[in-house]
């Protein structure tokens, strides 16, 4: 290993120091420290050598960091909350196995014992390529429309998943969709237009009675966790708020929130919702059912 500086620590999110954040979250005193642990970690139980370490970035009790290695730039991601384990082992077969169908995803990087995830030194820990691509970028078109159509083929896949019931928490909605639109508009904050609120209401009261199946969903479908290249999507990545739900609800969620990264969570233009809407209905047209669910014509 050939280290030439201590990796640049960050906060995702957070307005928390991130040296204060390493330590207090994860145990190590400085960023050097965490540089060896990683360069530890992956020669163990990955047999890759590093070489260098540009940054390590925190998101609550997480953490990334980028390496260059013998086999290119990777991304090593853990966690040290027990609780989390099982969930996010089974998430990263779940991410393995939608590579293996065909969605542009950050698969895991097996160990040398053949696992996508693993645990040692108290934390859970799972290694990825760096992918080539950039974060979403709501005004260019393409990008949106590419979105649109991944989304719905995603939701093709997810719903064919064969071991969903093998993922921790992937409890589905408690009631049904008409009941929670109606819950939220019960306590929808004062800002909301009232006109806009009166109208979803009666959509919601003359919407098909039957009931809209649930399956796995993303759970965070948003501009952060879409990476987009030259010709298209080249990755969706951070499959860790993955739920049971109706795909119309992260249809609709996604297309007000496509915008989103890390912060400022404001809705996008109707030109983007619509562009976004095209592509989804360029893979997976919706059913007249769904779309009067889903508050449409």
């Amino acid at each position: 290993m050939t280290e030439t500086h201590a990796p640049m620590l960050e906060m995702l999110w957070e307005a928390s120091d991130p040296s204060d954040a390493l330590e207090t979250r994860f145990g190590f005193r400085d960023g050097a420290e965490a540089y060896r642990w990683v360069v530890t970690m992956l020669d163990k139980h990955w047999g890759v050598r590093v070489d260098s370490c540009d940054r390590i970035v925190i998101s609550d009790s997480n953490a990334l960091a980028w390496v260059g290695t013998s086999s290119g730039r990777m991304l090593m991601k853990w966690s040290v909350v027990p609780a989390r384990f099982p969930r996010l082992a089974a998430l990263a077969r779940l991410t393995a196995w939608l590579e293996g169908e065909g969605l542009p995803v950050s698969a895991p990087v097996a160990t040398l014992d053949g696992r996508v995830q693993v645990e040692a030194d108290g934390a859970s820990l799972g290694l990825q390529r760096e992918i080539d691509g950039d974060i979403l970028d709501t005004n260019q078109s393409r990008q949106v429309r590419a979105a649109g159509a991944v989304l719905a083929q995603l939701h093709d896949a997810l719903a064919m998943y064969p071991a969903a019931d093998q993922v921790p928490g992937l409890a589905a909605p408690s009631t049904n969709l008409a009941d929670q639109i109606n819950g939220w508009l019960d306590s929808c904050p004062k800002h909301a237009p009232a006109a806009a609120c009166d109208t979803l209401r009666r959509l919601v009261a003359d919407a098909h009675p039957n009931s809209l199946p649930t399956q796995l969903v993303h759970g965070d479908y948003r501009s952060a966790n879409v990476l987009c290249a030259v010709p298209g999507i080249a990755a969706v990545i951070d499959f860790e708020e993955a739920r049971f739900d109706h795909r119309i609800v992260e249809l609709a969620r996604s297309a007000v929130m496509l915008g989103t990264r890390f912060r400022d969570w404001g809705p996008v233009s109707p030109e983007v919702r619509a562009t976004f809407l095209d592509g989804y209905q360029s893979k997976r047209r919706l059913t007249s059912q769904t779309t009067t669910d889903f508050g449409g014509g």
